[in-house]
């Protein structure tokens, strides 16, 4: 026998005798599971007779209480302990078919050499609980799997940091409970595992990676200290599927302290939250709350529609306006906000009369005087709660004058015995006395008549946002001077009409919202979330200083990690490299931590060259040792050469089972390249809405709605000089093109934009049609 065969030989043994162990553990759990299950269904069978009902004094119905109770804790224990028992039947079901990943050995102060078996969740022995056969990727010990080669290192463990000598680093492929390879290696995770990794197709739903975790990624994931992460990784470093493994590592470190409805992650659009969302659960952890910022930002203001993701994007593409946008972004607009709201203790309050049956009853002018009406030390919350309550006392002084309206008294007359008897169930028993009677049926029928002036007052809704929006928005000319930053008055004014007529429509941008809402929350005096603990944001660089700053208020005491690429900023380009100086006046700048990330692993060799000349800093960026074919540019003449030339690609590419995203750049080609393909029966999914899901096959995507994804072949549709023609849309061409693993193809329709012009002659191939 070979050296690895007899190398395989032990560690199939090994295998063997730890699946053996899982087995054992696996058949008492069994047993486990099915008798919480049976308990649970008899307590539910006999939870009413078990409990003791006794009504006919006040201290028997508090004892049937504590009995209902008791019952209630009862059921609730057996469920936790099905549910728990349950999970752990799933980790184990995980670690039978594969064990684990890696072996280190490892040596401690002199003492015996240890074996370190490294895989997706720990396990001991069942007949010594003390030896660990399998210890948790996310355990201290497990580190020096990631971070060191053969050799001294030191790893953070919890009684500090530990220094041990490594003398043997293996990777172990695992298959259904077979040793298929093993790779001894002297470096942190060796290529050909990763290579391995990286060479299958691509897939609907993004998988774990932690048997190919990096040294710079662990660093990512085991970060603790540090107020601010940030991590600027190129496309294809990984940096998502990090930050996926990060959340995993913090929910194990703080287990029992840290729940995942603590961690909120905030991603590009919910078709990206559809492709990550089985990493969280394969690691045996629930998912963290997930959202989209446009969807934070569209459930505080139901009454508006806020522009969407395509409309952002077009909107983005016309350079009108874009210095007034830029502006309003920015952190000193920020700072603005806030000033302006302190000015409104003095003045400058726009509320809205309170109405009630089409009349007005109490007057904007008489909030306002009861709103200023309070001592200057009041706050804005403080100055509305009280002006709240105010206002409730002059509904209560309605009740009475009120009740000797007209129409109270048509009410009353109007009642059916029905109506009547209803009233008397809920209130009492029926009044002798005539005019009691009256006076009980008028006060109730007022009152509920002005539930609703009630409900206005106690929602605040006499508070009117958007004329105090707009108000604001016409005042920033005496706040601050606009020709700073490029603008004329005449400028700034037609953005004010803009947004007012945007108002009139019910709608609001996507420039103006975490504004509006910025103003709204400080006159509220809205609290912000202090139980939230980790924010993690993707694509970071598509966000403004001032969004990112909203963030900061709204969740104050938690830790942030932002990940994203500068040069895929296809919302933000204006700011986007000024990004890191607005972070440091958001955080202390000793507790901002950076990582760079600058290998990319999604694509080949050859995609990835070809790609980093599309951008001024893509230098810097490095390709991993894959190949693959060169990309190809096809000039073609016409859209029917092109809709041929892509139809052929699709086709061949559906026959061999892979994926095909057609990329275009905006909605409307989308839509026109979908329909031309359905006419020659070739089969393409049309993405239009970020609430669809990845499928199969080929789709027709917008580049917005392609970002953070990934596919075995890309084809850039229409990469021309007349639909990219300068180069204010490299960032745009870099996007698209980083999507692909393992194919590239630009089809223009005329010349090729010159985006491409930088591109030497031998990284890609030149078709002409």
């Amino acid at each position: 026998m070979t050296e690895l065969e007899n190398i395989k030989e032990y560690e199939q043994k090994h295998l063997n005798f730890v699946r053996e162990k899982i087995g054992k553990v696996k058949e008492k759990l069994t047993k486990t599971i099915a008798k919480a299950k049976a308990g649970q269904k008899d307590l539910e069978k006999d939870f009413y007779n078990d409990v003791r009902v006794k009504t006919s004094t006040y201290e028997g119905i508090m004892e049937t209480g504590v009995s209902v109770r008791q019952q209630q804790q009862m059921l609730m224990q057996k469920e936790n302990r099905w549910q728990t028992a349950t999970r752990d039947m799933e980790t184990l079901d995980k670690l039978d078919k594969n064990s684990y990943f890696a072996r280190v050995d490892v040596q401690e102060d002199g003492n015996q050499t240890e074996k370190i078996y490294i895989g997706l969740a720990s396990f001991t022995n069942p007949d010594h609980p003390d030896d660990y056969l399998i210890y948790d990727w996310r355990a201290p010990i497990s580190s020096v799997y990631y971070d060191s080669g053969i050799g001294k290192m030191t790893y953070d463990a919890p009684m500090g940091k530990q220094t041990v000598d490594v003398s043997l680093k293996r990777e172990i492929q695992i298959k259904d409970g077979i040793v298929e390879n093993v790779l001894d290696t002297d470096e942190a995770v060796g290529d050909p595992v990763l290579l391995e990794n990286l060479s299958h197709q691509s897939a609907t739903k993004m998988k774990s990676i932690v048997a190919t975790i990096q040294q710079e990624q662990n660093a990512i994931i085991r970060d603790t200290s540090s107020d601010l992460l940030f991590v600027q990784g190129v496309a294809g470093s990984g940096k998502t599927a990090a930050v996926l493994q990060r959340v995993a590592y913090l929910l194990y470190r703080y287990r029992g302290n840290l729940n995942p409805g603590q961690l909120i992650l905030f991603s590009p659009n919910q078709l990206f939250n559809d492709y990550i969302n089985q990493v969280l659960p394969e690691l045996g952890e629930q998912n963290m709350v997930q959202m989209t910022y446009y969807q934070f930002m569209s459930r505080r203001v139901p009454h508006l529609q806020v522009e969407t993701l395509q409309e952002r994007f077009e909107e983005a593409l016309d350079p009108k306006q874009q210095n007034v946008t830029t502006f309003k972004s920015s952190l000193v607009f920020y700072d603005l906000v806030n000033r302006y709201a302190k000015t409104l203790n003095q003045s400058h309050i726009q509320f809205k009369n309170i109405m009630f049956k089409g009349q007005v009853f109490i007057s904007k002018e008489k909030i306002k005087e009861i709103y200023y009406s309070f001592n200057d030390n009041y706050t804005l919350r403080t100055r509305l709660e009280s002006t709240k309550d105010a206002l409730v006392k002059i509904l209560n002084g309605h009740i009475s004058s009120e009740m000797k309206q007209r129409w109270v008294e048509e009410t009353i007359e109007g009642l059916s015995k029905e109506q009547l008897k209803l009233l008397y169930s809920k209130y009492g028993d029926k009044i002798g006395d005539s005019d009691k009677e009256y006076n009980f049926l008028a006060k109730r029928i007022v009152k509920q008549a002005l539930r609703p002036v009630l409900i206005q007052i106690k929602k605040q809704r006499f508070f009117s946002i958007n004329r105090q929006f707009a108000h604001f928005l016409k005042t920033v000319p005496q706040l601050v001077d606009l020709s700073k930053y490029q603008i004329t008055e005449a400028d700034w004014q037609k953005s004010v009409d803009n947004t007012i007529e945007r108002f009139k429509a019910g709608q609001i941008s996507m420039a103006d919202v975490s504004i509006y809402l910025a103003l709204f929350d400080l006159v509220t005096g809205k609290r912000p979330d202090l139980e939230m603990k980790y924010l993690f944001v993707d694509e970071v660089q598509d966000y403004t200083p001032f969004q990112l700053a909203y963030l900061k208020w709204n969740y104050p005491r938690a830790k942030f990690t932002l990940l994203g690429d500068l040069n895929q900023a296809i919302f933000t380009r204006q700011n986007s490299h000024t990004v890191m100086d607005d972070l440091k006046q958001l955080f202390d700048p000793a507790k901002i931590r950076v990582i760079k990330l600058l290998k990319s692993y999604r694509s080949t060799m050859e995609i990835t060259d070809f790609s980093k000349y599309l951008i001024p800093d893509g230098k810097e960026i490095e390709a991993f040792a894959r190949k693959g074919p060169k990309p190809v540019l096809a000039e073609v003449p016409t859209e029917i050469a092109a809709i041929d030339l892509v139809g052929k690609t699709v086709a061949k590419n559906n026959e061999a089972n892979e994926s095909t995203a057609i990329i275009c750049k905006t909605l409307a080609e989308c839509r026109e390249v979908a329909q031309q393909l359905k006419a020659k029966a070739i089969t393409a999914t049309l993405i239009q809405t970020e609430n669809q899901r990845l499928v199969k096959g080929a789709i027709v995507v917008p580049a917005y709605l392609a970002k953070g994804l990934e596919f075995d072949d890309v084809i850039m549709w229409n990469g021309s000089a007349e639909n990219y023609p300068t180069a204010a849309d490299d960032k745009l061409v870099y996007t698209i093109c980083t999507r692909a693993m393992h194919n590239l193809a630009i089809v223009s329709i005329g010349k090729p934009s010159p985006i491409f012009a930088n591109e030497p002659k031998d990284q890609y191939e030149l078709v002409k049609g």
